[in-house]
């Protein structure tokens, strides 16, 4: 499929696909063409027969600065096209908790407003040293509401709160402190550690990662005895496949594991 606002590479080898948001003059903010293609992106590449892992990156001077606010629509919209709007821009948030494949968040410049809420919603991010990263909604008379359904879940209600309220942007080393972000790393080097961090779960066996990524989301809302009980039973499951047997034979003859899908 031909996309007007996103850049899909694949690197074969590494089983590996980069979605890159391309609308550098707009500093990649979201119009419905690109929160459309983005969210297409996403469910492509996890019925892919290759891709093992997808990584989310910006071109140009950031990540994306949120929502585009620019178009004439924005003020004559009726509430339920507003809504329908909505829902869009947070489209690509909800389908990466319901991807079996991982997907990481590469983080250059900033990445604020709904961009903060999609980098939380990725399974992991990594950022460069100077990046920034706000909920800066509030500042135009707007909030991040759709946001702070995945900040809660990573940072809690008062940090949440804290960014959400005041519209106050934080560095890459505050937002690695309080859990928004896995890993700082030098500029000039962000796309070799976020490869170096995709290749690391792309060795995993997918059986096994895919499965994790799916209990991590099913147990989030659970009561503990419940989440416990059904993560026992996916294990059990687990247990009984190919890949399992295969990684701990590898374990005790100390070689390299030949995962079975592929």
């Amino acid at each position: 499929m031909a996309y007007k606002t996103i850049v899909i590479t694949t690197k074969k080898e590494d089983q590996i696909s980069i979605i890159t948001l391309n609308r550098p003059a707009a500093l990649n903010t979201f119009d419905v063409t690109m929160a459309s293609e983005l969210d297409q992106a996403l469910l492509a590449l996890d019925r892919d027969t290759i891709t093992r892992v997808l990584v989310i990156e910006g071109s140009g001077r950031g990540f994306s600065a949120g929502i585009d606010l620019s178009t004439g629509d924005f003020e004559s919209m009726t509430p339920t096209e507003y809504y329908q709007w909505a829902t869009l821009m947070e489209q690509a948030s909800l389908t990466i908790t319901r991807m079996k494949k991982p997907v990481i968040a590469s983080v250059h410049g900033f990445a604020v407003a709904n961009a903060l809420g999609l980098v939380a919603a990725c399974d992991l991010a990594i950022a460069e040293e100077g990046s920034l990263f706000g909920a800066t909604a509030i500042n135009v008379g707007l909030n991040c509401i759709g946001p702070q359904v995945s900040l809660i879940r990573n940072l809690g209600k008062k940090k949440t709160l804290e960014l959400v309220l005041t519209g106050n942007r934080i560095d890459a080393h505050e937002a690695e402190r309080i859990g928004l972000i896995n890993k700082v790393v030098p500029q000039g080097k962000l796309r070799e550690e976020t490869i170096n961090m995709a290749e690391s779960l792309a060795d995993k066996s997918p059986l096994a990662l895919q499965l994790a990524k799916r209990s991590f989301y099913d147990i989030a809302d659970m009561e503990f005895s419940k989440a416990l009980e059904l993560v026992n039973n996916q294990f059990a499951l687990l247990c009984t496949l190919e890949d399992s047997h295969e990684g701990v034979r590898a374990f005790k003859e100390k070689g390299q594991p030949q995962w079975h899908l592929k």
